[in-house]
C-alpha cells in the first residue's frame, strides 16, 4: 500500500453518505463515502467505480462488534486498548478487516495494539489465536510474523514444549517451519549453539515402550515339563532376552 498524506478530517467529511449493512442481521451504516473511501483502497474501488455507481454496500460475512471498532477507527484513527486476553478477540477481527480492506494505518495501529498488550503483561500468544490468525492471513501478513516470533521466543526459552503445542506443530508443519525461519532471524551467534559434532556421543538406550509412558505386558508361556526343559540330559538355564537380542535391541518395535 502506498503512503498518503495525512489530510484533516473536516476536509473528508462531505455530504454524500454510503449505507453498509453488516452481517447476518444486516446492522446498517450511514458513513461518509469521501472519508471511507480515502481511508481504504478495497471501498474506493467500490463507490468509485464509474461501471456501476452505487451507495449501498453489504458485509454478510462480518461480526458488528469488530465493525464497530473499525468505525471507531475510521473518525479518530485509535483503537481500543485490551484489558484482558479476551479482549483481543474482536482486535484480531478488526486487523483482518484492515488487511482485506487495505487500510495500512489500521494495520499499523492494530498490530501496535496487541505487540504492547503481550508485552505490558509478560505474556505471549495462545495457541487458539495464532491458529485463528494463520487461517485467514497469508505468509507475509506482518501479524502472522509477529505472533510467529513472539511464539518462538516462547517455545525456544521455555522448559520442555507444552503437550498443546507439541501436538500442533506435529500436524501444522508450515507453523513448525516458520518458528525455525523466526529463530534463524535472530542472528544467534555461533559460538553460543552447540555443536554435538565436536565430541563423541554416547546414546543412551531406553526400552521403547517405557519412553512412552507404559510397557507391553510380556507374553505368558505356556507350562513346560520338566523333561522338555532338558537337553542331552543336562537343564537348560533361563537366558536373559538381552543375551539373545544383538547390541542391546529390545525386540520391540519403534516408532
Amino acid at each position: 500500500m502506498s503512503e498518503q498524506r495525512e489530510r484533516p478530517l473536516h476536509e473528508l467529511l462531505s455530504r454524500d453518505m454510503v449505507d453498509i449493512y453488516v452481517g447476518p442481521e444486516n446492522t446498517h451504516w450511514i458513513l461518509h463515502e469521501k472519508l471511507l473511501c480515502y481511508r481504504s483502497r478495497f471501498f474506493r474501488n467500490i463507490f468509485y467505480n464509474e461501471q456501476s455507481r452505487t451507495k449501498t454496500y453489504g458485509l454478510p460475512d462480518d461480526e458488528d462488534e469488530p465493525f464497530k471498532l473499525f468505525v471507531g477507527w475510521l473518525y479518530s484513527t485509535s483503537v481500543p486498548v485490551p484489558r484482558e486476553e479476551k479482549d483481543l478477540g474482536s482486535l484480531f477481527d478488526l486487523y483482518l478487516m484492515a488487511e482485506r480492506w487495505e487500510i495500512r494505518g489500521l494495520v499499523v495501529d492494530v498490530l501496535e495494539t496487541v505487540r504492547r498488550f503481550y508485552h505490558e503483561n509478560e505474556t505471549y500468544p495462545g495457541l487458539r489465536r495464532v491458529q485463528y490468525v494463520y487461517a485467514n492471513t497469508d505468509t507475509e501478513s506482518p501479524m502472522r510474523q509477529l505472533l510467529v516470533s513472539a511464539v518462538a521466543r516462547f517455545l525456544v526459552l521455555g522448559e520442555g514444549i507444552p503437550q498443546h503445542w507439541d501436538k500442533a506443530l506435529r500436524k501444522n508443519g508450515q507453523l513448525a517451519v516458520d518458528i525455525i525461519l523466526a529463530v534463524q532471524k535472530w542472528g544467534i551467534e555461533r559460538e553460543r549453539v552447540p555443536d554435538v559434532r565436536e565430541e563423541s556421543v554416547i546414546p543412551i538406550l531406553e526400552d521403547s515402550e517405557q519412553s512412552r509412558g507404559h510397557r507391553m505386558e510380556e507374553p505368558k508361556e505356556e507350562p513346560k515339563d520338566e523333561d522338555e526343559t532338558m537337553t542331552n540330559g543336562i537343564k537348560e538355564e533361563p537366558r536373559d532376552d538381552d543375551e539373545e537380542l544383538p547390541n542391546g535391541v529390545d525386540g520391540h518395535d519403534e516408532e
